[in-house]
């Protein structure tokens, strides 16, 4: 019996945010071990199947760079990595788009339709989606730097009561090209801020953002990052999950969170329960000094 109490008080602390997020887009940048584990795969499912039957609008944007560099090495195609961004070459890209429009892209939308959830599986390609060009002119080969989102096609797919699920490779707008490789990280903070997201979450392997000492940073704005970022505590492939945070709060995004994929349910704990979990980014310079606008909008309920 106490076991069943316990289980309503958890279902009622939850109605506050399920009211507060009811209609609002949230943006999931799904990846690490949650992407491979097969457990924290079906919890992931249960996770986006539940927020869709309540109201919310979820959209996932996927990496599948494990998968990648796997398939990678058992074909003898060397790739490195710049500041967490990988060096994309003809053949590399020839890969990339395998596993993460093929494999993977279709993997995740399988699961989530057997969970109950309505969902559909694209590339950025389709309906150019995502267009990009070469970054740093092309340092990086065929990895692209996001220049367009088509957000009205996102956003008809949403109308239409689907769950994209977004592959993030770009088209090009030469054609015959074979597209552009897009950071994941990147590609959710873009498509976020285009169709006017209320949150951005980046599933990772961490607990969050850490400090030198290995203690969770709970909160951070531009400042913070910057500060963090010269002194070496932010560094290697943490580096665009936090520019891809900052991005997407100074560009419409509510609040953006870095939080730990490989627990259970984390997304839920993260929307639905007053402590959160990971780390928050969200403007400490914002026009309502700095006002948590979340807090605001449950206080208003």
């Amino acid at each position: 019996m106490q076991k069943k109490h316990t289980t309503v008080e958890t279902l009622l602390e939850a109605i506050p945010y399920i009211k507060k997020f009811y209609g609002k887009t949230i943006v999931i940048k799904y990846g690490g071990s949650a992407q491979t584990s097969p457990d924290l795969k079906e919890k992931f499912a249960q996770d986006i199947a539940l927020l869709s039957l309540v109201g919310i609008k979820p959209v996932i944007v996927h990496g599948g760079g494990a998968r990648i560099s796997e398939l990678l090495g058992k074909l003898e195609i060397n790739s490195e990595f710049v500041d967490g961004h990988r060096v994309t070459s003809e053949d590399t890209m020839r890969v990339v788009e395998m596993v993460l429009s093929g494999e993977i892209n279709k993997n995740i939308t399988s699961l989530l339709n057997h969970h109950g959830a309505k969902a559909i599986g694209i590339s950025g390609k389709d309906s150019s989606i995502i267009k990009a060009k070469p970054k740093d002119n092309g340092k990086f080969g065929y990895t692209g730097v996001v220049t367009e989102i088509n957000e009205k096609m996102i956003n008809n797919l949403i109308k239409e009561g689907f769950i994209p699920v977004i592959a993030p490779i770009a088209d090009s707008a030469t054609p015959n090209h074979p597209g552009f490789n897009i950071n994941a990280d990147v590609a959710a903070s873009k498509i976020a801020s285009a169709i006017g997201a209320q949150k951005v979450l980046f599933l990772t392997d961490t607990v969050g953002v850490l400090d030198k000492e290995g203690k969770l940073l709970n909160s951070l704005d531009k400042k913070d990052v910057a500060k963090y970022k010269a002194d070496g505590t932010i560094a290697g492939g943490m580096i665009p999950k936090v520019d891809s945070c900052i991005d997407a709060i100074y560009n419409g995004v509510n609040k953006a969170h870095i939080i730990d994929g490989r627990v259970e349910h984390s997304i839920l704990l993260e929307l639905f329960t007053s402590d959160g979990i990971g780390t928050q980014f969200l403007r400490k310079d914002n026009p309502n000094n700095g006002i948590d606008m979340d807090k605001l909008l449950n206080d208003e309920m």
